[in-house]
């Protein structure tokens, strides 16, 4: 699982028959301590996430796991809305 900070979402006219009735928003990739790594990227979003919001997100053949569908071209999901991280400092 990764972290990323939801910056839009993606309106899409036609996309895949399985997708039709999930949004796709376009999230940026951060470390834990929410600096950005690497270029943004497109999930679909499982648990209703909204811009400005930070969320985990898992990638690869487990991304379609927790989509009601058995098989979709998605690379990306978001699987939950983070409220707050807690890191020991020394």
């Amino acid at each position: 699982m990764f972290f990323a900070k939801v910056i839009g979402t993606i309106w899409a006219t036609k996309k895949y028959p399985a997708l039709n009735s999930l949004k796709m928003q376009f999230i940026q990739p951060l470390n834990s301590k929410l600096e950005k790594v690497g270029e943004p990227i497109v999930a679909i979003d499982t648990v209703g996430a909204g811009p400005g919001e930070i969320v985990m997100y898992i990638t690869a053949s487990e991304a379609v796991i927790p989509l009601p569908v058995d098989m979709a071209p998605v690379d990306a999901s978001i699987v939950g809305i983070i409220d707050r991280i807690d890191l020991e400092t020394k």
